[in-house]
Parts: structure tokens; sequence; C-alpha cells
């Protein structure tokens, strides 16, 4: 199984700039997109059906803002549900769970606290209430996540970890989540396959030429429940693609 996972910062805009194209390239099985910024209504130029492709959008309620969308080939017992229950969180648009007969796949835009404190401090209320949902998903099947977690977890994971230190993203209690989910029975994927990878990054500033200089982060993940750990065959940072301040993730398992 080939899945990707694309923080698109806008769907109508990466149509615009190559997202059906890399569909049809890489191919994947199931696909995750984060910051869809649209409704399905808005997108009628975009046929899923004609890339063989079913779908399922969750929007968020306020128009050009977050939302997640999940595309898949596979059998009608693949079920799309959206949200987690959580009329907050679930009005931003930012849960998703692709049930197949083995696996539960998550896909997830998690929210940047960087305009105030008030939204930090929903972002990691948030992730507190997330890591409990995977925990009891998790009892049921394994889990496959991935998404857009805005937090860069390790020094290995940011350009410039000194200056940054503290910043959103890299905060101390951010970084201590990323830890506790990986306690809690989960594997981060990138780092299973490249342990000590350095200069590897997912997300670029579009200031002051900052993907040229690979002044990144890498905030957008793959993390699977460990007991299916030696299911991991490959994941690729595919940074070669444009069309988002972010690229996109590649797993096979």
């Amino acid at each position: 199984m080939k899945i990707l996972s694309w923080n698109v910062n806008g769907f109508r805009a990466a149509c615009k700039k190559g997202l059906v194209q890399t569909l049809q390239d890489i191919k994947p099985d199931i696909a995750g997109i984060q910051e869809l910024k649209a409704y399905r209504e808005q997108c009628e130029d975009f046929s899923a059906a004609s890339l063989d492709y079913r779908e399922d959008w969750h929007s968020a309620e306020r128009p050009g803002y977050s939302g997640v969308g999940l595309f898949w080939r596979g059998p009608e017992s693949w079920k799309a549900t959206s949200g987690m229950g959580l009329s907050e969180v679930d009005r931003e648009g930012r849960v998703q769970i692709l049930e197949t007969e083995d696996l539960s796949l998550v896909n997830v835009y998690v929210p940047n606290g960087a305009a105030s404190e008030e939204r930090h401090f929903f972002k990691m209320e948030f992730l507190d209430q997330f890591l409990e949902w995977l925990r009891a998903l998790d009892q049921k099947k394994p889990v496959v996540l991935f998404g857009d977690l805005n937090i860069a977890h390790r020094e290995i994971d940011i350009h410039d970890p000194v200056r940054l230190d503290g910043t959103s993203g890299f905060k101390p209690e951010e970084r201590d989540w990323v830890t506790k989910l990986l306690k809690a029975g989960f594997v981060d994927a990138f780092r299973e396959k490249h342990p000590e990878a350095r200069d590897e990054y997912s997300w670029w500033s579009y200031r002051a030429g900052a993907r040229q200089r690979n002044k990144g982060w890498r905030i957008d993940y793959f993390v699977v429940s460990e007991r299916i750990r030696n299911r991991i065959k490959r994941i690729e940072m595919a940074q070669q693609i444009t069309g988002s301040d972010h690229c996109p993730l590649i797993l096979e398992i």
C-alpha cells in the first residue's frame, strides 16, 4: 500500500500547480490532503472519479481555512468518517479516518498556535484530546497517522534549533507531546528508517528563499502503531515536488 500525505496550502491553488499530475505520477492508493482552504463545491474542475479515487472532504466551517481531504482506491468496505466528535475541533476540519479491514488511517491537520496565546492553548488542548482519541483507536486496530503536526520534534528536525528554541512549533511542551505520542505505542516512520538523518525537512517559509537554502522544519509525519513497525517498507519526503510550502510525504507499507 502506498500512501501520500501533503499539506497543499489551498486545494484550488494546488490544482493549478500540479496536484493532479502528482497524483497521476505517484499513483498512491490513499492520499491524505491537509489545509484544503475550500469546500468541495468550489472545486468543480477537480474530478476524483476521473483519477479512479473515491473521496471524503472535511472542510472547516470558516471559509478559506483549514480542512482535510481523503482520496482512496479500495473496496467498498473501506469507509471514511470525519471528525473526533468534538464540536470545537470538528468545526475547523482537523481530523478524518479511513477504516480498512485491518487498519485505521488517520489524516490530521494540527492547529497552528503561533497567532496568539489563545490559539497555542487551543493547540495544546487539541493535542491532549487527540492523543487519547488515538489511543482508543489503537485498541481496536493498528493506526497509520499522517499529516501536518505543526511540531518539529527534535533539534535535527529544524534548521536552526538554537535560534528557534521556544517559538511556536518548537516549544518544549509541543516537543514533549510528540515524545508522549511515541511512548504511547507509536513510531515515527521517518525516524524508524532514517534515525539520524539531518537537513530533511517538509516545510519551508516562503520568505527569504528558505526552500532554496533548505532552511526548513520537519513538521509533517507518518506515525504508525508500534506493532506494525515491521511493515514500513519505505518513506520519502518528496522535496522535489513543489506547489506548496510543504512537500508531500510518501509511505509504503
